[in-house]
């Protein structure tokens, strides 16, 4: 992105579509990167979603806002630490989620309703397009790529110190 900029703060966006069992899912997400922390802040989501009839709108945006969120934990925070004889994660201090204040500001939500086609799912289906949104859009905010999850502070940092 040639918008960028020079700063400490940087922002980008991402794109990532998937589809699973007859659900098509697209994302884009807007983050902002701090060179310095390595903290990626997911600003914003849109996403797109197409499974066919809606039978319950309201509950499949719940259901997809949730997976936007979880997805987005499990994608910058959420990592099972060992060592040589033992799970060291085993507890919410030593297995770090999602915090309210690392939650992005907006999630939207397009729902697809083709009321010809049968249902054919929205639990799972965003969750695995929004690894690959949040990857897209660090790359266009640094042009740097990550590509070991969670996208961690550190991991940004040291990415960012080799390019």
């Amino acid at each position: 992105s040639p918008e960028r900029g020079k700063g400490e703060i940087r922002t980008g966006r991402g794109f990532s579509y998937t589809g699973r069992n007859g659900t098509l899912v697209a994302i884009v997400c807007e983050v902002e990167v701090n060179r310095t922390t390595g903290r990626v802040w997911t600003k914003k989501f849109t996403v797109a979603h197409d499974c066919g009839q809606n039978i319950n709108p309201e509950g499949l945006r719940i259901v997809i806002e949730g997976n936007v969120l979880q997805a987005t934990s499990r994608t910058l925070f959420e990592e099972v630490q060992f060592d040589a004889d033992r799970v060291k994660s085993v507890d919410w201090a030593t297995y770090p989620i999602l915090d309210i204040a690392d939650a992005p500001q907006a999630i939207e939500i397009e729902l697809v309703n083709r009321p010809e086609i049968a249902p054919s799912g929205g639990g799972e289906p965003s969750t695995r397009t929004v690894p690959a949104a949040i990857a897209n859009a660090i790359f266009d905010a640094t042009g740097v790529r990550l590509r070991k999850v969670p996208l961690t502070p550190q991991r940004m940092k040291e990415a960012l110190a080799r390019a």
